[in-house]
């Protein structure tokens, strides 16, 4: 009999992940009845006491907010797309015990671009400067030719994205969020600003708009992706992310490929649809 092997997701907070439903389906399908997925609340200070005491069955971990960089002093090793960021949200456990980090937002924002026919393009906008626009940045290092222009609220912010873009390789201009509307005219918008930032900007959508990836889930669709699409605009939304970087997840965890991705889809919008 195969040996029953765990994973979970960790974060504060954290009720409200949908990454046990999303791996949990992929182990249905995938055969996996041994093997179980969880989710733990851990602040920052608690992450090395829990890391430690993981016992030998433990396959890997996802990690949200806050843990994605406190994570990293507790690894054997970091992949190259995980150290450009500063940021894990993947840690697997080898066979021979050792803790490996990876970042999966990072491809499985290209893939769920892709997914919608976004393969290049031309220039690019980001609404926001946090984390979750820093993996933005990496991820339009790998598709986007020209200059991305990035829509912040202080000089701080416009700072630490320019940084963020000499890091990465992308030519980031900054500007000022009350000229938000001017992202529009982009052929890619990524808004990455947490729910009910981009509401008031729904009206401001032009005629014919490019590609939004609005990278929330919950509420949604948010205003901006309901105007978006009522004026002919192609719409990423976040469950697409979520989704994709978690079939990368549980490709690193089970060496089971591919993973089943329509039924990870249809697992969160069932579970999204009865919140």
């Amino acid at each position: 009999m195969a040996e029953a092997r765990r994973a979970a997701v960790l974060g504060s907070p954290i009720a409200h992940s949908l990454s046990p439903v999303l791996h949990r389906a992929a182990y249905r399908e995938l055969g996996l009845g041994d093997w179980s997925y969880d989710r733990f609340e851990v602040e920052e200070a608690a992450l090395p006491a829990f890391v430690d005491g993981l016992g030998a069955s433990w396959a890997g971990l996802s990690l949200t907010m806050p843990l994605k960089r406190a994570v990293i002093p507790l690894l054997d090793e970091v992949t190259a797309t995980a150290a450009s960021v500063e940021a894990v949200n993947t840690v697997v456990f080898t066979a021979d015990g050792r803790r490996v980090g990876d970042n999966t937002d990072i491809p499985g924002m290209i893939a769920a671009m892709r997914e919608r026919g976004v393969e290049k393009v031309e220039s690019a906008a980001v609404l926001g400067a946090g984390a979750t626009a820093s993996s933005a940045l990496a991820a339009l290092s790998l598709i986007c030719t020209g200059p991305v222009t990035a829509y912040v609220r202080s000089a701080a912010r416009a700072q630490e994205m320019r940084g963020w873009g000499e890091r990465l390789g992308v030519d980031v201009r900054t500007a000022d969020w009350a000229e938000a509307a001017g992202a529009f005219d982009a052929p890619l918008v990524i808004a990455t600003t947490p729910a009910g930032t981009t509401d008031a900007l729904a009206a401001a959508v032009p005629d014919a708009p490019g590609t939004l990836f609005d990278v929330l889930y919950e509420p949604w669709p948010t205003p901006l992706a309901t105007a978006w699409q009522s004026r002919g605009g192609a719409v990423v939304g976040g469950l697409d992310l979520l989704v994709h970087q978690a079939v990368l997840q549980v490709e690193q965890m089970t060496g089971s490929s591919p993973a089943p991705l329509a039924a990870m889809r249809e697992a969160g919008e069932r579970a999204l649809a009865s919140r």
